[in-house]
């Protein structure tokens, strides 16, 4: 036991030691653009300033009012690439596995609508619910999150 003890004490003694990383900076204050490689663009290239993607929304959220139990609800989230540069979305993910997001798999272009529909089932599910789809792109930030809501009723048996 004592020895198991010890072993333990050192392995956590040992982890910030192996795990620290140098950081190599002109000075203790600044951090090389060199840390920092965001391509924001499909292409691979670095990005011009104002050519990155942009992925704007009509809306972020949608409220699907009330609902009953065992309904299964969809919403189209409408945005446009108003940015200079194809946007890719390389991932969609529901919050929960009732949550299912469809998202365009080939790049959309400047100027180009597309859109995010999201099939909500609210089996199993009761009073007010508020779920997220999480958006992976090449757009500076790189995450952008949809939210959904309900109210949802429970039919009386």
């Amino acid at each position: 036991m004592k020895l198991s003890i010890k072993f333990g004490i050192i392995v956590m003694m040992a982890i910030p030691v192996a795990c620290k990383q140098e950081v190599k900076t002109e000075d203790a204050n600044s951090i090389s653009t060199d840390v920092i490689n965001v391509p924001a663009t499909a292409s691979g290239k670095p990005a011009v300033p104002g050519s990155a993607p942009v992925m704007a929304f009509t809306e972020e959220k949608h409220n699907f009012g009330k609902i009953t139990q065992g309904e299964k609800v969809s919403y189209s989230f409408v945005f446009k690439n108003t940015g200079g540069s194809d946007l890719i979305i390389s991932s969609a993910q529901g919050s929960c596995g009732c949550t299912v997001p469809t998202f365009p798999k080939g790049p959309v272009k400047p100027g180009q609508e597309s859109k995010i529909d999201v099939v909500f089932n609210s089996e199993g599910k009761s009073g007010v619910v508020e779920k997220t789809v999480t958006l992976v792109t090449n757009c500076n930030p790189s995450t952008k999150i949809l939210t959904i809501t309900s109210t949802i009723n429970v039919p009386e048996e």
